[in-house]
C-alpha cells in the first residue's frame, strides 16, 4: 500500500513538472521573436529549444501505470527549473514588447 501512494505521489508530481514545461512552451509560441530581442533575453529560437527537449524529457519521465521510467529524477528538476526561470523572468521581461489585440465588439466592429 504505501508502495502504491509512492508511485501515486511520483506520478502526480512528474506531471505537474511536464504541465508547467508545456505551459512554458505554450506560451513561448505565443510571443514575437522580436519580444525576445528587445527585452535583452536569450533569442525565442533558443528559448524554444531549452523548452522543447524540458518538455519531452518531463514528458518521458511521467511514470505510466507501471511505475518505471527511463529516465532519473534529476531530469525532471532540471526541466522544473528551465520552466521556472522562463515562467518567472523571461516572461514577464517579454510581456511588455508583445502586441495585445484590441477587444472585437463582434464580427461587423463597434456600433
Amino acid at each position: 500500500m504505501v508502495g502504491t501512494l509512492q508511485v501515486v505521489i511520483y506520478f502526480v508530481f512528474m506531471f505537474a513538472i511536464f504541465v508547467l514545461s508545456a505551459w512554458a512552451l505554450i506560451d513561448l509560441l505565443r510571443r514575437p521573436s522580436a519580444a525576445y530581442v528587445s527585452a535583452g533575453k536569450l533569442t525565442k529560437a533558443k528559448w524554444g529549444a531549452i523548452l522543447g527537449v524540458a518538455t519531452a524529457v518531463s514528458f518521458a519521465t511521467v511514470p505510466f501505470p507501471t511505475g518505471l521510467t527511463p529516465f532519473p529524477f534529476f531530469l525532471a528538476l532540471v526541466c522544473a527549473v528551465a520552466a521556472v526561470v522562463y515562467l518567472v523572468d523571461v516572461k514577464p521581461a517579454v510581456t511588455p514588447y508583445t502586441r495585445k489585440r484590441p477587444p472585437s465588439s463582434g464580427p461587423y466592429g463597434g456600433w
